[in-house]
């Protein structure tokens, strides 16, 4: 199973997006089309990278827009870039998300005491490989991370490529520590630091930062996928996530995104806004 992305407007811009076609051509949506599982009886799973490691545009899957592009996140009309707390350079790994998953924003969860953050799981990809934005892998999960995003749970799951040269010898959390000591540390902090620029608090965790196993894991990406399965089979309010999708819904379904309608989606949307925040470091002093 392969994708490929088709690029609309101009990086750095309003109107940039990234769209998705699966192996046969059709658009899809990288939130609902493409399976969750890549080999499900390996529990290889679909990650779509929308951030690659060392840059700094914050971009993610667009769940409110048809068929959900990759865009820019913007924030009071500004297009947002993840600031440099030193010593850290943009994102630390590829940053990504797990399709087919949802962390349900009226499920309070009983680990984290928090609801979800209405978004696909998160994942962190520790590979060697630096990946191009729109990259679909496949990956081993190794841990997650509960972190707490201003009174959301926000999971963050820790996996490698299976195609990277390391992927053989790291098999849970604590082959990271082992095999990539450190690694696992700065990305606790990366996470508690990274609002701080912003003029926001340092962000909680649930476990007292402290990583849980790959079992935990998987079972965590599970439990989304059935929170996605109840959204895309209108068991639960969308809450103002677009579910239009191409392969996944019957033709009768108001989520099934029939092929005149996809072309017309990506048709309408047709430059440049830099910033060179992202090349500046932040400091300030932890207490």
């Amino acid at each position: 199973m392969s994708f490929t992305v088709e690029e609309r407007g101009n990086p750095n811009t309003l109107s940039y997006r990234l769209f998705f076609k699966n192996a046969d051509g059709k658009y899809v949506s990288p939130f609902h089309d493409i399976p969750m599982y890549a080999d499900e009886s390996q529990n290889i799973f679909h990650v779509v990278v929308e951030v690659p490691r060392w840059t700094n545009a914050k971009m993610e899957i667009a769940t409110k827009d048809p068929l959900n592009p990759i865009k820019q996140d913007v924030k009071k009309g500004n297009l947002r870039y993840v600031a440099n707390v030193f010593p850290h350079k943009g994102y630390i790994w590829n940053y990504g998300a797990i399709p087919q998953t949802w962390e349900d924003p009226g499920h309070k969860d009983e680990d984290t005491d928090c609801c979800g953050d209405n978004d696909p799981i998160d994942v962190c990809e520790i590979g060697t490989k630096v990946c191009s934005r729109g990259d679909v892998i496949k990956v081993k999960v190794l841990g997650v991370l509960a972190m707490i995003d201003e009174g959301e749970t926000d999971w963050k799951v820790i996996a490698i490529n299976v195609e990277d040269p390391e992927a053989k010898d790291l098999n849970n959390i604590g082959d990271i520590q082992r095999l990539k000591p450190g690694y696992l540390e700065a990305t606790v902090d990366w996470f508690r630091r990274y609002k701080v620029p912003d003029g926001k608090p340092e962000n909680q965790f649930a476990f007292n930062g402290e990583f849980k196993d790959k079992e935990f894991a998987i079972e965590t990406i599970k439990s989304t996928h059935g929170f996605w399965k109840a959204l895309i089979s209108q068991k639960t309010n969308s809450g103002g996530l677009n579910c239009k999708n191409t392969c996944v819904s019957a033709g009768d379904s108001p989520f099934c995104c029939s092929t005149d309608e996809a072309k017309a989606v990506i048709e309408g949307v047709s430059t440049v806004c830099f910033s060179m925040a992202m090349d500046k470091w932040f400091y300030y002093e932890k207490e």
